[in-house]
């Protein structure tokens, strides 16, 4: 398979995203690359696809065991077959992973920097062929960046020791200049090919609230919500915990995630979230890169973070399928205070010398003020993000409340919400999208809900079957597609976003029975309506077929001979398919 033929089949997209193509060809010629592309761009498909059109294993250099764990799941349910290696497997799990590699059962295996230096993983690198080695998240390597990690700085060491050194792709979301040259520098890149999408996620809404009162605020922000998914980020532990327990307390499905819990609460609390057992997860910054869910829907920052480099990683995390999403900031001046004091008692980095660790203090304050800077803009806010980035934008986008004002009344929504009470079910793991779901999880009966509710609950009950979270299955910008082709066979599932061959294969029967049944319970079709007599009603195969037609550009007169109508008649149709207006 070519490129886009492997694009297809394993991802299910037509074409690739700004930037990938660039990424894909050096990789594929033997050259090193850079690219620097927002959250949500694509990264992963960088070197997903050479790693998948060569021979040998790809190795993915990787910060989070969590990140990691995702994307290996991701990649078997496209029908990878990929692999991680880190300090979550026993020894033994270890060396069966390796030999099994060794074997050809992997294409891609994702490990973490520390196991690099390790003699088992030294001994596997130095008689494996390697087609490729992608340095993920690989603004880690600067002491300049806002997630410096030492053991990223031996990865160059490393590549070197190899008896042939494959190329190296290094991928990142956000990164200054002086990042980007350290990357090329300290990774010792060699003449690499460059892509920069640019930092400008145009699913984004943002805004900047200055409540009188932060929670009151909060609360009737996620009344509105009702059950999409969502991350409420706080500066510290105590503000999780209370934030959570108050959430929790008024019959909100929330979790908890922060450094000062248990490796095991953890894990479970990132797996409730990721399974949609909870809809809301109340964080510190550690709930952070491995977080790789496609479809939250609303990042809240209920305090201000310390730079403009953490508050875009973080509110990034939203709307990475593409689909809309906001990003919202409780701002209050109390932030400030919080962010000096936490700057100031940071923990000393032992391999940074005392001036380094002056310089780094004088950049985290730079970008703390540039962060209230962010709050006090009166402006267009995507314009202060992008400018800020060192790039160029318009005055302004329209979508932010600066350029719009506010999304919301919400003190009208607090009046109005206070009056109402979320039930909580049995089991607060069973729930459908827009009620609780029966704990049987039976999909809804056709006409209880519309076509996406449907195929949401769904894709739950998929995921339980198959024990995966529900974006692995697919994520809210291919269902939101199949409602719009509403495909009827096997064939016209495929052209769905997202849909590759696998995919298709595992869950498209129950997918496809759930539009057939919610087809045949809509009233018959009736084209020219009002005229004398009335006129022949479309079947449903005829208006699946007008659908097809409709969506593949077909020009009204063309589709209205094939099916023997006059146009009216079509232009009818297709205005009742909500496909026209």
């Amino acid at each position: 398979m070519n490129k886009l033929e492997t694009l297809r089949h394993y991802f299910g997209h037509d074409s690739f995203r700004p930037g990938q193509e660039r990424m894909v060809d050096a990789l594929l010629s033997g050259r090193d690359c850079l690219g620097v592309m927002p959250t949500g761009a694509g990264k992963s498909l960088c070197y997903q696809i050479p790693a998948l059109m060569q021979s040998g294993v790809a190795l993915v250099v990787s910060p989070l065991i969590s990140l990691m764990k995702d994307q290996v799941a991701a990649l078997k349910s496209a029908g990878v077959p990929a692999a991680y290696l880190n300090s979550s497997l026993t020894p033994r799990q270890m060396d069966l992973a390796m030999e099994r590699a060794r074997m050809g059962a992997y294409r891609i295996i994702y490990v973490a920097p520390e196991r690099l230096d390790t003699a088992a993983f030294r001994s596997f690198a130095m008689n494996t062929k390697l087609s490729l080695i992608a340095v993920d998240e690989a603004h880690c390597v600067s002491q300049w960046g806002q997630d410096f990690r030492p053991d990223y700085r031996r990865i160059a060491d490393f590549v070197d020791s190899l008896p042939q050194r494959p190329p190296v792709g290094a991928f990142t979301a956000t990164a200054t200049d002086r990042v980007r040259e350290d990357i090329v520098k300290l990774l010792r890149l060699r003449q690499p090919a460059f892509a920069s999408t640019g930092f400008d996620r145009p699913n984004l809404y943002f805004e900047v609230i200055r409540p009188e009162s932060r929670y009151d605020a909060l609360r009737a922000i996620l009344r509105l919500k009702g059950l999409d998914s969502g991350i409420v980020y706080c500066a510290t532990r105590k503000n999780v915990e209370e934030v959570c327990a108050k959430l929790q307390a008024e019959g909100f499905s929330a979790g908890r995630y922060h450094a000062g819990l248990s490796d095991e609460e953890r894990r479970s609390s990132q797996e409730d979230f990721q399974y949609d057992r909870v809809q809301v997860m109340v964080a510190t910054n550690a709930f952070g890169m491995g977080i790789d869910k496609s479809n939250v829907r609303y990042v809240i920052h209920y305090n201000m973070p310390r730079s403009m480099e953490a508050y875009y990683q973080e509110a990034g995390r939203a709307g990475r399928d593409g689909e809309k999403a906001e990003c919202i900031l409780l701002y209050s001046k109390q932030d400030i205070i919080t962010a000096r004091w936490m700057i100031e008692n940071s923990e000393p980095n032992p391999d940074l010398t005392p001036a380094e660790q002056q310089a780094v203090k004088r950049q985290d304050y730079q970008r703390m003020n540039a962060m209230i800077d962010y709050c006090g803009e009166t402006g267009c806010l995507r314009q202060y993000v992008l400018t800020y980035f060192g790039e160029d934008a318009p005055d302004r986008c329209g979508d932010c409340s600066g350029c719009c004002g506010s999304r919301y009344d919400y003190a009208e929504a607090a009046k109005r919400t206070k009056r109402r009470r979320i039930v909580l079910p049995d089991d607060p793991s069973d729930m459908a999208s827009d009620r609780l779901q029966p704990t049987k999880l039976k999909l809804p009966k056709p006409g209880e809900s519309g076509l996406f509710e449907q195929l949401r609950a769904c894709r739950m009950q998929l995921a339980k079957l198959h024990h995966v979270p529900p974006y692995l299955i697919c994520d809210d910008k291919t269902l939101n597609d199949m409602v719009r082709r509403r495909p009827m066979t096997a064939e016209g599932l495929m052209t769905v976003h997202g849909m590759g061959a696998v995919k298709a294969g595992k869950y498209g029967a129950a997918f496809l029975r759930v539009i057939r049944e919610y087809e045949g319970t809509r009233t018959t079709v009736t084209v020219n309506q009002g005229s004398e007599g009335g006129a022949k009603p479309l079947t449903l195969k005829e208006r699946n077929e007008l659908r097809q037609a409709y969506l593949s550009g077909v020009p009204i007169a063309r589709m209205a001979k094939n099916l023997g109508r006059t146009e009216a008649e079509v232009r009818a149709a297709l205005r009742r398919m909500d496909l026209i207006v």
